[in-house]
């Protein structure tokens, strides 16, 4: 005899039982927990690919904003470093008479010119890819990583656009590059490598101390001259060189240079220590970006 105080409904064979409760009916089929990891990381590269249309869509959103409303639009790219080589070629190429390795100092100075401009503007906007994003780290998840690499991964499109200028230079002074332009790709993921390991670490600062994001300024400017823009490494002791290519930049401009004017060979001693030192910075910046990265939204 069924007891009669039982309120709960016969359930047929073969049927779908109904929920208990409210709460168990609007339940949610999966549930994604995030949480904080432990240990040593570099990255999550699952995570980075599928966040791959978010990472466009910044690399996109960089590149639009860079040039909206711009009366000149993409002339920007052109002007900053062809006014600088006109500059350096009037002071250090005419006045100073800094030796340009048999090169027209203008070719020389631009040859340098293109990777330094590129450096300078990715690192600029790196570091304050988290400060200025703040409201949207507030507000949703996503690897905080895509920032300062869309960041970066933009400025390439400056790069392009300034390299067509270094073509028609070239065409100018009737100088045809040689075999050694094929190193060129090389130069590149290296510069690109560099850009975005100073950009993790002072990005991570930035978020904490303000002062890096004021600092720039004279850190590029710093950074411009402790670089071989102006003077080749050939003004470098002889002892002193292995040092020297410590700063990634080094090899990267000396690079340039080879490729495009082949003037002097490529030097791949200060390319291999420059690769090695530009590693370490990435790979350490990625560690201290992942040990900050829990407390960017509380204090961006």
């Amino acid at each position: 005899m069924p007891n009669i105080l039982d309120t709960t409904p016969p359930v047929t064979a073969g049927a779908t039982p109904l929920p208990a409760s409210v709460d168990e009916m609007f339940a949610p089929e999966h549930i994604t927990i995030i949480e904080a990891r432990k240990g040593l990381q570099f990255f999550d590269w699952k995570e980075l690919v599928a966040y791959r249309d978010l990472f466009r869509f910044l690399i996109w959103r960089q590149i639009k904003v860079r040039y909206a409303q711009s009366a000149i639009g993409i002339g920007w790219a052109v002007i900053q470093p062809l006014f600088s080589m006109v500059l350096f070629t009037i002071i250090f190429g005419r006045l100073a008479n800094i030796d340009s390795d048999g090169a027209p100092y203008a070719l020389f100075s631009l040859a340098a010119l293109l990777p330094w401009t590129y450096f300078s503007n990715a690192i600029t906007d790196g570091v304050s890819s988290l400060v200025s994003e703040a409201n949207m780290l507030r507000k949703i998840y996503f690897p905080r990583l895509l920032l300062p690499l869309s960041a970066v991964v933009a400025k390439l499109v400056d790069f392009g656009i300034a390299a067509v200028m270094m073509v028609l230079l070239m065409s100018y002074y009737q100088h045809l590059p040689g075999p050694e332009i094929l190193v060129t790709p090389l130069l590149i993921a290296l510069m690109v490598v560099t850009a975005s390991g100073i950009s993790i670490w002072l990005t991570t600062l930035a978020v904490q101390y303000r002062d890096v994001k004021h600092a720039m300024t004279f850190l590029v400017q710093l950074g411009m001259y402790a670089s071989p823009v102006v003077y080749p490494t050939s003004m470098i002791p002889e002892q002193y060189r292995l040092y020297y290519a410590l700063n990634p930049m080094v090899g990267v401009i000396e690079g340039f240079r080879s490729a495009i004017l082949g003037s002097q060979p490529i030097p791949w001693d200060l390319l291999a220590v420059g690769t090695v030192s530009a590693t370490a910075v990435l790979l350490t910046g990625l560690v201290f970006f992942r040990s900050k990265e829990k407390i960017f939204a509380d204090v961006a």
